[in-house]
């Protein structure tokens, strides 16, 4: 078993979704926690069976088919060991859409720091994309799985597609004067081109100075 967190609290994802929806939910579920190997069949369409759109008590960040989706990975990992769990991962990746591969990278994040499961292979092919829901999904929790210079490109890509890096789980903890050195020759360039540069350029900078500080 990988004990996978819910991307919203339980009570939270069902009284959004409402009764009916609700209801298919929990089937969906029941049905993945009785057979794991279903998840390939009801993952791609659940967001049909229940519902879409952002979840207003957690602003734009948080989309409800991806709490669908999370919640049914969280079902076939409380039965599935690590190696099987990361097979059917891999899988509900490769095969999904943008949509669903944006789940199963959530549902990463929800894992454990010290669990055996280890999604970066995912990570790094979503930060290879530009699509900017992906790049923020890859560069969560999850992320600290990333090697270093992974990790900085990363933050990086971030900053070439507007990605929020407040959206960057542990910025603060990982920033460094190698990654100072890259988002500065960033900020050259940009200024360079007669470029603006994007407000969280300084942000990145900040952590990069804090962390030499408490070092």
């Amino acid at each position: 078993m990988t004990p996978v967190r819910p991307l919203v609290p339980h009570e939270h994802l069902r009284t959004w979704l409402g009764a009916d929806a609700a209801a298919a939910l929990d089937t969906m579920v029941a049905d993945v926690a009785a057979d794991p190997a279903r998840i390939g069949r009801v993952f791609p369409g659940a967001a049909r069976r229940t519902r879409r759109g952002p979840l207003p008590a957690y602003g734009d960040t948080v989309l409800g088919e991806d709490a669908v989706r999370v919640e049914l990975v969280a079902a076939a990992a409380g039965v599935l060991g690590p190696a099987a769990l990361s097979a059917e991962l891999r899988a509900l990746y490769r095969f999904g859409d943008s949509d669903e591969k944006r789940a199963v990278l959530h549902a990463l994040n929800g894992i454990q720091p010290d669990a055996v499961l280890d999604g970066s292979g995912l990570l790094l092919d979503a930060l290879r994309t530009n699509d900017t829901r992906l790049v923020a999904a890859a560069m969560g929790a999850h992320a600290a799985r990333l090697a270093d210079d992974a990790w900085r490109q990363g933050v990086l890509k971030c900053l070439f597609t507007g990605v929020p890096v407040a959206r960057v789980a542990g910025l603060r903890d990982r920033a460094d004067d190698v990654l100072a050195g890259m988002v500065s020759r960033y900020a050259e360039e940009r200024r360079a081109a007669g470029r603006d540069l994007p407000d969280d350029v300084a942000t990145v900078l900040d952590a990069c100075t804090a962390a030499t500080r408490e070092a």
